[in-house]
This record gives structure tokens, C-alpha cells and sequence, in this order.
């Protein structure tokens, strides 16, 4: 049985919480949060203890740590987590810095603590059979990846001037299925954006519509696209092209019911946002880090990975900006 403290208890660490405690190879023994009375609430509910994040990680009795505060304490928290010894799952991105990403695993990697990236879209069953498929040769030679990732509505402002930016804080799932999938970092990156959801947005030195073309060593392309706004719901599709065939995985919809008439033919929508599409695949994450912890095997997703995704947002950033193709080198 493996005893988890939860570092945050905000709205991804309540999502967490629901797994840690409903895991039969897991019991949420502490929770952590600068707001103490949301630290209180969530711990009460699950019978675990309030307890400081510096108690947590001095307490030999915890096994496993899972990190869900803000980015900006991520790569502090995993190098004093798997400096105490304590196996760590950690929300993404790793740091909203590359070079701050490449120091801690400088420092953490020679604890021997193993680390696993929150990467939970890899864990989605559709998406992961996308990638099943196309290892095993079904479509031939992976060609053309496209990654659709429409949010419903924008965050607040408030949130946006924190973020990172769009590339670091939302394609960044995207970056890493493309790594995902397509099997090796890109060549190059190539990124345009706008700002045409929200003008705040783009006040606040963002944009909240992007493309991004990578092109791989063996010809190989992806393009991924975002928006803030998809008045109609959360839109997560992936298609891959191959010399066979095509592979996709489409939305997940509210419902399976259909309506044919002589005026055409409707569907329900998309569900609304990520706590209701992805939920299953946080479920299966949290099972696979099990797996890999008491089985002593490599995390599924490991902080490489993390640094990996980040890369290609920090990229994406630059060459938004300077409106060239950006090379990469890791």
C-alpha cells in the first residue's frame, strides 16, 4: 500500500485525490495547500491529515508525493521530494523555464527517486490505441500527424499572465502527444499565433488561436492546433496518416444519442471540458505510476519527457514571435 501526500489541493488536486483514495495500491495519507482551509476540507473528506508541505516530505512514513500546486513550485518540489527519497508524480510542465527543467534533473536524478510527468492524455484509451496501432505496422509508415485541441472557453486574464503562455501551458499536451505518437523529437518547429478570442489575452502578451508545424528528421510532419474558444465543447481529436492507411481518435460526446429527420441528421456535443473527458485517463495514470513504483520499473512518462514537451513550447514561443522556424537541439 503506498502512502501519498498531495502537494495542493486546488482544482487538478481535488481530480488526483478522487484516484489516490479510490486505488486499492494507494491510501491519501496528508494534503498540502498555501490555503490551509482548502487543505482542511480535502483532507477531511478522504481521512487524511492538513499537514505542512515540509512536514510531508520529512515524514518517512510517506512514500510518494503527487504535486498539483502551481508550475512555478514544480521543479523546487521535485527536487526536495525525491531528495527525501519519496517517488513523485508532478503535474505538468515541469518549470515554465527550459534550462530551470534541465537543472532539476540534474539534481534529482542521481537520488535514484523515481519521477513520472503528468502527461495524463497518454493515458487516454483511444489515444493510446492510436499509438498501439501504429507501432504494430496497422497504417504502414507513419506520415502526417494532426493533434485538434480546442478549449471550450478561455481562463481568466488573471490566469493567462501566470501561465507561461498558450504554448507552455496548453499545447503542451499536445507537444507531448506528438512525441508520443510520432516516437522522436522533431527537427524543427514553426509556430504562428493570434490573439482574436479575447484582446486581453493579447494585452497580456499572449495569443489564444496557434498552429504549429514540426518536421521530423525523416520527413515526417505534424501540425497542432489550439484555440481558447469552441462555443460547442471541448474538442480533443487526433488523426495519423500512414503509408496504409489513416488512424483517429475522435471526441468523446455527452451522449451516444442521434436524431435523423428529413431536416438532416444531429448528435450531442463534445463533453464540456477536460474533468469530464479525461477522468478515466487520470484514473489509469495514477494506476500505471502504481505499477511502475512497486514494480521498479521506468515511469511510463518520465521527467525527460516533461523536458522534452518543453522544449517545443519554448520553440513555439520563439518562433511565434520572430515568425522563423525554430531548430531543435535537447
Amino acid at each position: 500500500m503506498l502512502r501519498v501526500g498531495l502537494l495542493g489541493a486546488g482544482r487538478i488536486g481535488q481530480v488526483h485525490a478522487v484516484n489516490i483514495a479510490g486505488n486499492a495500491g494507494s491510501t491519501l495519507a496528508a494534503v498540502s495547500d498555501f490555503n490551509k482551509e482548502a487543505a482542511e476540507t480535502l483532507a477531511a473528506k478522504y481521512g487524511a491529515a492538513a499537514r505542512d508541505t515540509a512536514d510531508i516530505l520529512a515524514d518517512d512514513s510517506i512514500d510518494a508525493v503527487l504535486v498539483a500546486t502551481s508550475t512555478d513550485t514544480h521543479s523546487d518540489l521535485i527536487e526536495a521530494a525525491t531528495a527525501a527519497g519519496k517517488a513523485v508524480l508532478c503535474e505538468k510542465p515541469v518549470d515554465l523555464s527550459l534550462e530551470r527543467a534541465k537543472a532539476c534533473l540534474a539534481k534529482s536524478a542521481p537520488t535514484g527517486a523515481p519521477v513520472m510527468i503528468g502527461f495524463n492524455r497518454r493515458f487516454d484509451p483511444n489515444f493510446a490505441a492510436v499509438k498501439a496501432a501504429a507501432e504494430a505496422g496497422e497504417i504502414g509508415k507513419s506520415e502526417m500527424l494532426s493533434v485538434t485541441s480546442f478549449d471550450p472557453a478561455p481562463p481568466p486574464v488573471s490566469y493567462i499572465k501566470v501561465s507561461g503562455g498558450l504554448f507552455r501551458d496548453m499545447m503542451i499536451h499536445d507537444f507531448d502527444m506528438a512525441n508520443f505518437i510520432m516516437g522522436s523529437l522533431p527537427v524543427s518547429v514553426q509556430a504562428v499565433g493570434t490573439s482574436i478570442v479575447d484582446p486581453e489575452i493579447g494585452a497580456a502578451g499572449d495569443v489564444d488561436t496557434a498552429i504549429v508545424t514540426l518536421r521530423y528528421a525523416d520527413g515526417r510532419l505534424a501540425v497542432i492546433r489550439n484555440s481558447r474558444r469552441a462555443v460547442y465543447g471541448y474538442d480533443q481529436r487526433v488523426e495519423l496518416l500512414g503509408s496504409d492507411g489513416l488512424l483517429s481518435a475522435d471526441n468523446i460526446l455527452e451522449n451516444t444519442v442521434s436524431k435523423s429527420t428529413v431536416a438532416g441528421v444531429t448528435a450531442a456535443k463534445p463533453e464540456f471540458f477536460f474533468l469530464e473527458r479525461y477522468m478515466r485517463a487520470y484514473a489509469i495514470e495514477w494506476q500505471a505510476f502504481l505499477d511502475a513504483v512497486s514494480g521498479g520499473t521506468p515511469m511510463p512518462v518520465s521527467l525527460e519527457d516533461g523536458i522534452a514537451a518543453l522544449a517545443l513550447a519554448e520553440a513555439a514561443t520563439e518562433s511565434a514571435s520572430t515568425g522563423q522556424p525554430v531548430e531543435i537541439a535537447l
